[in-house]
């Protein structure tokens, strides 16, 4: 699944430990689907996690779903109409994480280039935590599903809890 070049708006991240960083951009994915990205084009997905809650903190669920992380709140600038949804929350290693709609943001190592939005939908389990993860949108909530086929998480030899990515 494609992306496509326009930004709608976006919003400076910069990177506090070398994990995910850039800018957050909307785009429109390959089914139309309005979705947030960093300015390399990773797709952003959040999970089951609540307001203030990181879960996702175990080295395994870390090498499949990367954190976005910020140096601290004034790196994190959210131009109209992201001002008021995205912000951070700290990581128990004390890592601030951006959040969207108070939910952490997170890369999927399985999106190999810019544009692709594999991990929309997939379940997986860490350390007795299942989660269901979202591809995310400038609205906050999970997308639509996704009209191509092509958006369907991809099969892998990886698997974690019973979960094969």
């Amino acid at each position: 699944a494609g992306c496509g070049s326009q930004s709608s708006s976006q919003s400076t991240a910069a990177s506090g430990s070398g994990q995910s960083a850039g800018t957050v951009v909307t785009v429109s994915d390959a089914s139309g689907r309005s979705v947030l990205v960093t300015s390399s084009g990773r797709a952003l997905y959040f999970s089951n996690e609540e307001k203030g809650q990181v879960l996702c903190t175990s080295g395994a669920c870390q090498a499949i779903w990367t954190p976005l992380t910020v140096k601290g709140m004034n790196d994190l600038t959210t131009p109209p109409p992201l001002s008021h949804k995205l912000g951070t929350v700290a990581r128990p290693d004390g890592t601030m994480q951006v959040t969207l709609a108070g939910r952490p943001l997170y890369t999927f190592s399985f999106d190999h280039a810019a544009g692709q939005v594999n991990g929309d939908g997939t379940q997986d389990s860490f350390d007795g935590t299942d989660f269901t993860w979202h591809v995310a949108t400038p609205s906050g909530h999970a997308a639509g599903s996704p009209t191509s086929p092509s958006s369907s998480p991809p099969a892998s030899p990886y698997s974690n809890g019973g979960y094969k990515y």
